[in-house]
């Protein structure tokens, strides 16, 4: 079975972005007084959105709505000072977008990530290639694992949703593409484990980038 078309979610998938979301959370934390988190938990805290990650960071005492807010202003700050410091896209990930491009395959990115530092990174990180939608987290729009984000891809891309691969690391990827109709594929380099992506639904895993190279 191939594919003309893809959607990739970003952090995980395209990105290693683990070290500057903890340090820009981490920072938030430390002004405020509470405990800091090792960047392996942040794994775990990251996937949802800032408000999600705020209230899974923050001390359960402190996870009111009013705390959670400012924490996530703050957090957007620190994180628009330090995005790039240490993200990098992951070994083999230009090559499979190269070589994608190349067998003119359709290409997207959807993300939890708000949708400015979305549409800023991947201009950044990946000036070289041509995706037909890059959308990220936005006002009035359901994220992941709602479909609505994966489906106006769809639309976009000309594929209808059982014609496109979706391509995460999380079981909220795998849940995404199940609800929209598409067909998973689990990453295993990056941010959730195999178990994670199997109880969520994905049809297949890769180990590497290049592994993807075999539905195109």
């Amino acid at each position: 079975m191939t594919f003309k078309a893809v959607i990739f979610d970003l952090d995980g998938t395209l990105l290693d972005t683990l070290q500057d979301l903890a340090d820009a959370m981490n920072s938030v934390l430390q002004r405020r007084g509470y405990p800091l988190h090792p960047p392996e938990a942040y794994k775990l805290f990251i996937g949802h959105g800032f408000p999600t990650l705020a209230s899974r960071c923050l001390p359960e005492a402190a996870r009111l709505p009013a705390i959670i807010a400012e924490c996530v202003a703050e957090a957007k700050a620190e994180y628009d000072k330090r995005w790039m410091r240490n993200t990098r896209p992951y070994a083999g990930v230009p090559e499979l977008l190269s070589e994608t491009a190349r067998r003119r395959v359709k290409q997207a990115i959807l993300s939890n990530k708000p949708h400015e530092f979305t549409v800023t990174m991947v201009a950044h990180f990946f000036a070289a290639w041509d995706f037909e939608a890059v959308i990220g987290g936005r006002e009035g729009v359901p994220g992941k694992p709602d479909p609505a984000g994966a489906l106006e891809i769809s639309a976009t891309l000309g594929f209808p949703p059982g014609d496109v691969l979706y391509v995460g690391d999380s079981g909220t990827d795998m849940a995404t593409a199940r609800n929209a109709g598409m067909r998973p594929v689990g990453v295993l380099w990056g941010f959730r484990g195999r178990e994670e992506l199997l109880e969520n639904g994905a049809e297949w895993l890769v180990s590497r980038p290049a592994d993807l190279l075999a539905w195109f």
